[in-house]
């Protein structure tokens, strides 16, 4: 288990204490400056994510546990083995963590072939700590074999695919089986549909070889599909940590519901309550929301409507449903697997998401109908 407890890293002069990266290549941009008081833990085999937009503190995150900067206070804990700690005077040198890393840029020696590649990190181990030669090629051999490069090992590394290269990238930081891997946006670098392939590659990879893995990202997508619990930074604090499900459907406020996945958001005020159901008055009309928590009469929140859980229909029910509402279809995005429809009704405008085969003429625009399920409302405190 990993554990992370009250990092905080402040900057001076564009640098961080203890590294020399400049502040105009670095993650650190927050408006903090760099994190404060970060703490989470890892569990063992896990693959847990930090997610936020640029500046937000996460790069900074995962090099103050790779050694990479030294924070100003906090503490960081492998297992039984403290990296980190401002108060004991304890900062484990890099090459002594027993960390595995992978960059952006998957740093790739271009001189070495794919076998030399992933055999590097056995040959700067003390002589001592080395294993033989033959355990070294069976371990390099077995991990090529996993990530699919057993038939590369001896092509020069400047020879594979940009999507090769990033699981040679992988390779090298499995090879020594790191009780854990830090992984700095490492899909960044491919177009968007090997990037998508990737995304399982990694999965698999991480699932089978049961390393415990912390992943750096912006990119929505990524972290829902890969992590098995996600953290959401915003300058340079965690403000929700969660598993992808239960982030997405209980968002803890309205900058994370519209970071995690985009939704529209209305303003009300709570009007009454009936049953279970929650009234809420607002500027397209009164929403019933089902499952939430109380909240008293006259309460400001904000109404969460996610796209894909909006329906619409160029007719009107037979019998009008509960948060059905008239209003004019103004433009649609074909998407290839679905449509983005923005309908205007009232003094909103609401994107809704619907299958591609959801086709609406022209002539039938200024007149649709859409709806949403009391149960599939997220109200959030204003």
């Amino acid at each position: 288990m990993l554990w992370v407890k009250d990092l905080i890293t402040h900057f001076s002069a564009g640098t961080t204490k203890g590294s020399n990266r400049p502040d105009s290549t670095s993650d650190s941009r927050s408006k903090t400056g760099g994190i404060d008081g970060v703490s989470f833990e890892v569990e063992q085999g896990e693959l847990f994510t930090l997610l936020g937009p640029s500046g937000c503190g996460k790069t900074t995150t995962l090099r103050s546990i790779a050694g990479l900067e030294r924070p100003n206070s906090g503490s960081v804990r492998l297992r039984e083995k403290v990296l980190f700690d401002s108060e004991l005077g304890i900062n484990v040198p890099v090459h002594r963590r027993g960390i595995s890393m992978v960059f952006q840029s998957y740093a790739i020696w271009p001189h070495m072939t794919v076998y030399k590649n992933v055999a590097f990190p056995f040959e700067v181990l003390p002589r001592s700590a080395r294993p033989p030669a033959k355990v070294i090629k069976n371990r390099v051999e077995q991990i090529l074999e996993t990530v699919g490069l057993l038939a590369h090992m001896n092509h020069p590394a400047t020879q594979l695919s940009g999507g090769q290269q990033q699981r040679l990238a992988l390779a090298r930081a499995l090879v020594t089986e790191p009780p854990i891997i830090l992984l700095d946006e490492p899909l960044s670098n491919l177009d968007a549909k090997l990037r998508e392939n990737m995304r399982m590659e990694l999965k698999r990879l991480q699932r089978e070889t049961g390393v415990t893995a912390v992943y750096v990202t912006h990119d929505q997508g990524e972290a829902l599909s890969l992590s098995s619990r996600i953290a959401i930074m915003d300058a340079g604090k965690i403000v929700q940590v969660g598993a992808p499900r239960e982030i997405y459907g209980g968002p803890s406020s309205r900058y994370v519901a519209d970071f995690l996945g985009g939704a529209n958001f209305l303003e009300g005020v709570v009007t009454d309550l009936h049953g279970s159901e929650i009234l809420i008055d607002t500027g397209i009309g009164v929403i019933h929301a089902a499952g939430q928590p109380a909240r008293g009469k006259g309460s400001r929140v904000i109404v969460c409507l996610r796209p894909e859980q909006m329906r619409i229909s160029t007719m009107a029910p037979s019998e009008r449903p509960v948060n059905g509402f008239e209003g004019k279809l103004t433009a649609t995005a074909f998407l290839g697997d679905r449509i983005d429809h923005i309908v205007r009704t009232g003094e909103s405008e609401l994107r809704i998401r619907s299958e591609a085969s959801m086709r609406i003429r022209r002539a039938e625009a200024d007149n649709v109908f859409i709806w949403v399920e009391p149960s599939d409302i997220i109200v959030l405190d204003n």
